[in-house]
């Protein structure tokens, strides 16, 4: 597995923009313009210089990809590897493996005891209650659904209290930024 933090978003510019539209396949370049404003277009745009500079590095080609769409709508890579992206206010992360690999990002907000309790099972939400630090705790325990459910392909449709105890035998790397604010986690299968 390989993957990429990208943090800086002082970057995300009608300039950086522009610089990146002609850089990517036509297919990313019509999604990135999709987007009403600059942040939407610079992440989309991004991930993918970053998603090519990965396979760069993993398989050794000078090739941008043309992603397929599964029934749920999750890209893929024809011939593989497999690839998650991700991102929020405050950074993209992007990673590669021989595997089905699932990767979020997120921002750590305030905690919001509604949105707990509906995505959250009980476990959980003693887990985030107890913490010194719930908007944390609940930031760590929502990266980890979220990559779960990438590395799956199929988005939000089953139970979201059950997300992770449906899948015991995943593998979880998690990091945290307390200066830029954001969780980070890598789901792997076994």
């Amino acid at each position: 597995m390989i993957y990429r933090i990208f943090d800086d978003m002082e970057q995300c510019t009608a300039a950086e923009v522009a610089r990146l539209l002609p850089q990517v396949s036509d297919q990313r370049r019509a999604q990135a313009l999709r987007y009403q404003h600059v942040f939407g277009q610079y992440c989309c745009l991004k991930s993918y210089e970053m998603l090519c500079e990965l396979l760069r590095e993993w398989g050794g080609e000078d090739r941008c990809p043309i992603f397929t769409y599964n029934e749920y709508g999750a890209p893929a890579i024809d011939g593989g590897p497999y690839f998650s992206i991700s991102h929020c206010k405050e950074g993209i992360a992007v990673a590669v493996d021989s595997q089905p690999i699932g990767i979020d990002i997120e921002s750590v907000r305030p905690l919001k005891e509604g949105l707990m309790h509906k995505t959250m099972n009980a476990s959980e939400q003693a887990s985030i209650l107890s913490s010194d630090a719930p908007d944390w705790e609940f930031t760590r325990l929502w990266t980890k659904k979220e990559a779960v459910l990438k590395m799956q392909a199929t988005g939000i449709i089953s139970d979201l209290h059950e997300v992770l105890c449906a899948a015991p035998n995943t593998r979880f790397t998690s990091f945290d930024n307390a200066n830029r604010r954001y969780v980070l986690t890598i789901a792997q299968q076994g």
